[in-house]
This record gives structure tokens, C-alpha cells and sequence, in this order.
């Protein structure tokens, strides 16, 4: 089987989860989520909206889907430990990154001063053979990514959060999922039905369940066998 890397990290970290839309946090790095709080480490999710287009091929009001939406994302996150969650309610679809998406990010960064910060990759146009990557997926990514750096650690940049007493934040590290080219992977076979139950709690996105399983279950990777299933993640991590 190919061997989990461990984070490597010495004291319980501050992590926080930024992405476009309820369920991509499980979607993308459930796994790792779960892994993280049994370790003792603290989550919080920051989403830009709340998935007020999330249907296919129906037209519904996008003000219910989108209550309904924040609910399953809540008890999603309940399930993998996580802290909190909040959403900056952005319209889904139509996510672009400008300064004003970037002043608050970096706002969210200076308030809860994680260590980590978890996003998605941002030049990952098509991450499957057959899929087209969201256009909110990759603008979330950039986003986070010029947030991060230089914004939230450099004082100068939107001296108007400082007004606010929000200071300058330096974040350790950042890691990317949906990568094109990972540079770590960590072994969530332990923490992977802990997934899909948080999966499951996204009920208006998942018409059926048996089938979310066995498409989870086809992920495992390709040198693990049924009896021995051995699940990663993986992402592109950098260290400052």
C-alpha cells in the first residue's frame, strides 16, 4: 500500500477550511477533517456561499435551497468535530476574485489567526478526465491563495481592518486540495466513514446514498484490497 505522511505538527493547530459551497469541504478533504479533530486539532470553516444554484436541471428558489443548504452544512460539520462555520454569502456561480472578496478573507484570517489555512487549488482547471473544475472551486482557491500572502501578514494591505483592531496575521502554512500536483497525502482510512456520514448530512445534494457509498468506496487506492482498504487525500502544502 502506498504509506500516509503525517503533517509533522508538535502542538495542536488552528485550522481553517475555506471553500465556495456547502459539502465541498467534505467533499474534498472530509477525511483529513476528521483526522484532524480526533487529533486534537481545532477546525473552522469559512464557505464564500451557500449554495444557492446547487440543483441540476430543476428551478427552485434559491433563498430556500440556501437555508436549506447552511442547515446540512452545519450538521456536516458536526459530525466531523468541527468548530464553526460561517458563510460570507457570496451568490454561487458567481464567485470572481477581486479585492473586495480578498479584504474579506484576509478580515476572517486576522479574526481567528488560524495556523493552517485549507483551501482548494486554484489553477486546477479539470480535475477528471470527464469534469470541468467550478469556476467557484478555482476563484475560491485564488482568493484564499492572495489573501494568505502577502495580505493577511502585511499591515499596510486594507489598513481599514485595522481600524476594526484586526492586525496584521502571519499563517504557517497553507494546503491546497484538489491539486494538480500533490506534495502530500495523508491516510484517512480510519476517518473515512466518518466522511460519509458527514456526506450523508447533505441531503439535497445526494439523491442516492447507496451510490455515494460505492463511489466512495472505488476511491481507495489502487494497492489496497477490499478485506484491507486503504483511503488518502492529498494536497498541495506550503510551508512558510
Amino acid at each position: 500500500m502506498a504509506a500516509g505522511e503525517t503533517e509533522g505538527w508538535e502542538a495542536p493547530q488552528k485550522i481553517l477550511v475555506i471553500l465556495a459551497h456547502p459539502d465541498d469541504p467534505e467533499f474534498f478533504l472530509g477525511g483529513s477533517i476528521g483526522r484532524w479533530t480526533g487529533m486534537g486539532h481545532k477546525v473552522d470553516y469559512c464557505l464564500f456561499t451557500r449554495g444557492d444554484k446547487g440543483v441540476n436541471g430543476k428551478i427552485v428558489d434559491p433563498l430556500e435551497l440556501a437555508k436549506l443548504r447552511e442547515g446540512e452544512q452545519q450538521a456536516a460539520a458536526a459530525v466531523l468535530g468541527v468548530q464553526s462555520v460561517q458563510f460570507l454569502n457570496y451568490e454561487d456561480g458567481y464567485l470572481t476574485p477581486d479585492l473586495n472578496a480578498r479584504r474579506e478573507v484576509v478580515r476572517v484570517i486576522r479574526t481567528l489567526k488560524p495556523d493552517i489555512v485549507v483551501s482548494c487549488d486554484p489553477t486546477n482547471y479539470f480535475h477528471r478526465a470527464n469534469r470541468i473544475n467550478h469556476p467557484d472551486h478555482r476563484a475560491a482557491g485564488q482568493i484564499v491563495a492572495d489573501a494568505v500572502f502577502p495580505a493577511a501578514g502585511n499591515p499596510l494591505f486594507f489598513p481599514e481592518l485595522r481600524v476594526e483592531g484586526l492586525e496584521a496575521h502571519n499563517v504557517k502554512e497553507l494546503w491546497l486540495s484538489l491539486p494538480i500536483a500533490a506534495d502530500i497525502s495523508l491516510d484517512v482510512t480510519a476517518t473515512w466513514n466518518l466522511k460519509f456520514e458527514a456526506l450523508k448530512q447533505h441531503k439535497s445534494q445526494i439523491a442516492d446514498v447507496e451510490a455515494l457509498r460505492k463511489n466512495l468506496w472505488s476511491r481507495r487506492t489502487a494497492d489496497s484490497s477490499d478485506e484491507h482498504p486503504q483511503f488518502l487525500e492529498h494536497f498541495r502544502r506550503i510551508i512558510f
